[in-house]
């Protein structure tokens, strides 16, 4: 993708974040045509704001696919929060949520030739409950390509964060019990529910696409995927997540 064209989408990306505003889409020259074009134009918005990435988003590419490719998106320091956290409506205007299993990196792993092990990245981290705030700089994100969505950090609004536990492979992060409230009431609980079942798996993932990058920095976050489901709630909700043994968050939107 032509340079001049990622700064400019790039551009009207960091601009809807600064000013809370929306967009109704990146201009057809400037549209992502893959997921290494829709990767550029978020090093270009981080570059644009200056702030520090305290988190990623990411999932695992599909296996046996030779196709699919492991995504990411970073998460940055204005939107992180311990929980229990508060987002104005005008900072995440969709108001959405979703529960997931998280991990913060204890040490860095720093970029180098040969992978990163499943036993070395689990060995590099703590885990804890969070809450994924969902809120997308487009207007109509549903009208948005896949690629146009993954150059806005996959429609990414926040990141709450609860207790930080080193003492998390004692669990099975497959089979974790997860319950979802909204205003105290009970809305979804459920085993599992993750997208592939493996949320290490995910941070393993992200952490090879970081090693051929600049690596992944001690204290920052990986986010790894949806236990819940996307949940859409309203100005003054507040929303929990527990998971059986890895404790929980929570986030209230106010007006």
């Amino acid at each position: 993708m032509d340079p001049t064209r990622i700064a400019e989408a790039a551009s009207l990306l960091a601009a809807a974040r600064q000013e809370s505003g929306r967009i109704d889409g990146l201009p057809e020259a400037c549209r992502p045509k893959s997921a290494a074009d829709a990767h550029a134009i978020q090093n270009a918005v981080t570059a644009l704001l200056k702030d520090e990435i305290r988190a990623y988003k990411a999932n695992a590419p599909v296996a046996g696919d030779a196709n699919s490719h492991g995504l990411r998106a970073p998460i940055y320091a204005a939107n992180t929060r311990t929980s229990p956290a508060r987002f104005p409506v005008a900072e995440a205007p969709q108001c959405g949520v979703e529960g997931e299993v998280a991990f913060r990196f204890r040490r860095d792993l720093a970029s180098r030739a040969t992978p990163y092990s499943r036993e070395e990245v689990a060995a590099a981290v703590d885990a804890c409950a969070a809450i994924e705030v969902v809120s997308s700089r487009f207007a109509n994100p549903d009208a948005m390509s896949v690629h146009d969505k993954l150059a806005d950090c996959i429609s990414n609004g926040g990141f709450v964060f609860g207790e930080i536990i080193a003492d998390w492979s004692v669990l099975d992060l497959t089979k974790l019990k997860v319950r979802l409230t909204v205003n105290g009431e009970t809305v979804l609980e459920h085993v599992g529910g993750h997208p592939i079942g493996d949320p290490l798996g995910v941070a393993v993932a992200f952490v090879e696409m970081m090693r051929t990058e600049k690596g992944v920095k001690a204290g920052q976050f990986i986010t790894c995927g949806s236990c819940t489901g996307v949940r859409y709630l309203k100005p003054g909700d507040t929303c929990s997540v527990n998971f059986d043994g890895l404790g929980g968050a929570e986030v209230q939107f106010t007006p």
